[in-house]
Order: structure tokens, then sequence, then C-alpha cells
């Protein structure tokens, strides 16, 4: 019996965030350290399997509570039944022959959830990949950020732009540029302009989490949305400008400027801050990196940060120390695969 697994990783915005859904420019980064996994093998009917995020049995109400925040209300199911409609309407639309052999499929993840590292796009993410390889179709590159961002919008409703998608279907570190005049269409699904930049211009970042500071993306992002929608001028002037700081990261990360880039993500902060409510946990972590002479910005729509920090170990460690006293887990993020060991 052939087994499909696919993994897709935890993602983080390295500069230009939250612009992707307002006609701005991001950098992304993958963060290797989380992952989602799909695993689909051939079954004698279609079956989604629950898993340990799918709770329906807990030891007392507060577990109940602590689990929704954690996971919301449906866990992955509903990711990897929409990815599943979606994904075949796409295929009838384009006139793609599908197979009638049905499937068992599953996910697990480590992804820390409703901290802006992108884990449900993850799960539906490694779900197209399963069902590509399954029904042996393959999708455009281009294309399938645009595809997994209409699960997310339109089967669920969840308020999102094409950045996370678009770094977990490419992975490594990406500048994307969303800009009008970039922006194409195809087959339905809306792209833009998608550069991987190479390994050698990965900078000596940081990222920081915890779970009691986070917020689902639709409720950070809501009211940007209106006002965007509404034509504030202070949010479309923001836009603009997160843009052109995405352009001025991208020259410091080809030339190993981390005193700028490490500016640029306070900057990147500052103006979000100028635009969105930040809730004083969140703020808190900011505050306490900045106090050990690190830059910080948000990797998402919050709960997480990361920022430039010097790669001298006393440095991380000392930085370590002070984000632990407020109950963050730091880490340095594997963005690229290891390099192969030589023979």
């Amino acid at each position: 019996m052939e087994i499909i697994r696919q993994k897709a990783y935890a993602r983080a915005g390295l500069i230009g965030n939250p612009s992707d859904g307002y006609n701005g420019k991001t950098i992304s980064v993958t963060l290797r350290n989380f992952y989602a996994t799909v695993t689909l093998y051939e079954w004698n009917e279609i079956e989604i399997i629950m898993t340990q995020n799918d709770n329906s049995r807990f030891r007392s109400v507060e577990d109940l509570v602590l689990d929704v925040q954690l996971h919301g209300y449906y866990g992955g199911i509903r990711l990897i039944k929409a990815t599943i409609k979606r994904f075949v309407e796409y295929c009838k639309k384009m006139g793609y022959p599908l197979h009638d052999r049905t499937f068992s499929i599953r996910y697990e993840t480590n992804i820390p959830r409703q901290v802006g590292m992108a884990g449900s796009s993850a799960i539906i993410v490694a779900t197209l990949r399963c069902l590509m390889d399954f029904y042996h179709i393959q999708i455009p590159q281009h294309l399938q950020p645009s595809l997994v961002l209409s699960v997310e919008e339109g089967e669920l409703g969840i308020t999102a732009g094409l950045q996370d998608r678009v770094i977990q279907v490419y992975e490594g570190m990406v500048y994307m540029d969303f800009t009008s005049e970039k922006m194409q269409e195809e087959n339905g699904l809306r792209y833009g302009k998608y550069e991987s930049l190479p390994s050698s211009e990965t900078p000596p970042i940081y990222v920081a989490y915890k779970y009691e500071a986070g917020e689902p993306t639709e409720i950070v992002h809501n009211n940007l949305r209106h006002l965007w929608n509404t034509g504030d001028a202070k949010v479309h002037a923001a836009m603009k400008r997160f843009a052109e700081i995405t352009d001025e990261a991208k020259i410091a990360l080809k030339n190993h400027d981390w005193k700028t880039l490490s500016q640029l993500m306070d900057d990147n902060f500052s103006l979000r801050r100028s635009i969105c409510q930040i809730s004083s946990k969140q703020l808190e972590m900011i505050e306490v990196a900045k106090s050990m002479g690190v830059s910080a910005k948000f990797v998402g729509s919050g709960g997480a940060i990361l920022g430039i920090c010097p790669q001298d170990e006393t440095s991380f460690q000392n930085l370590c120390q002070a984000l632990e006293k407020i109950h963050c887990k730091v880490f340095r993020p594997q963005i690229f695969p290891p390099a192969p060991i030589p023979e």
C-alpha cells in the first residue's frame, strides 16, 4: 500500500507584514523547527481521521476552554475537508481527470497555535501536496498559494493574505511583490511576483513566542481590512511604506547589512503599531527584547516576535533569559534544509 506523506513548515514574516493583503511587499522565511504533516493512503472509503488536535473528551471544563483557545472549535478537520472540496472543484474546472479511488487522510502538527506562525495554512498546504500526489496532478507552483488562500477565505471565511501560503509553498526565504502592477490572474486565481532569495543571505535572527499572548489572525486584521476598504489615508500610507521598507530590507540582506535590517524591523513594528491596536501582553515581548539591545517585530498576527540577534552565544543566552522571565520560548530558526554531509 502506497503511503503519501507531506510536510509544510511554520513561517515568519521577516519584513513588510501585514501588507501582503493590501498591495504591499513582504519577505518571509520558513521555520523548519515546526511543521504540519499530512498522511494519505488508499482506503475503501473517504475517511478523515481525528487526531489529538480534534479533542472531544476533556478532564475538566478548564481543559476544554484551553483547547478551544489553542485549536478553535474544529481543529484541523475542517481545513482538510475544505481543501479536498476546493481541490476537486478546481480540477473539474480545469478539466483535470480524477480517478475514482478513495483514501484515508490524517494530520499531525507541532506548530504553536494562534501565535502567527501560519499553522492552519500549513495543514492545507500539506494536504494539497498529498492530493496532487494521489491524483497525479501538478498545479503550477505560482498558483498553489492562491488556491490555498481560496480554501481559507472562500470556504472558511478566514481573513488572510497570500504571504503565508507563498512561503509555505516555495519554502526558504522569499521576496513577494503584491503591488497592483505585479498582480496577475490565471485560471481565476490571483498571484504576485515571487522571488526566492539565496541561503547565503540568511540573517542571524531569533524567534520567541508565548501561547497566552496569541490572537487569531481574523481578530487582528478585521478592523484593518475595514479601514483599508473605506480608504483610510493613514492605513494606505502605511502599506506603501511597508513596501518601501521591504525593498530596503532586500538590499540589506544582499549586503549582509544586519544593522540596517535590524533598524528596518523596528521601523516595521512602529509602523504596524501606528495602525493596529497592540495588546499589553504582546507589547511586553517587544519591549523586553528591545531592552536587550535587539530588534523586534511580530512574525504574523501576534503572539510571536523575531529580530536580529548577534551570532555570539552570550548575546543569545542573555536574550533567552530575559524573555523566559515573561514565559516566552526562544529559538534560532532553521530556515533552509541542512547542508548535505560530504561523503
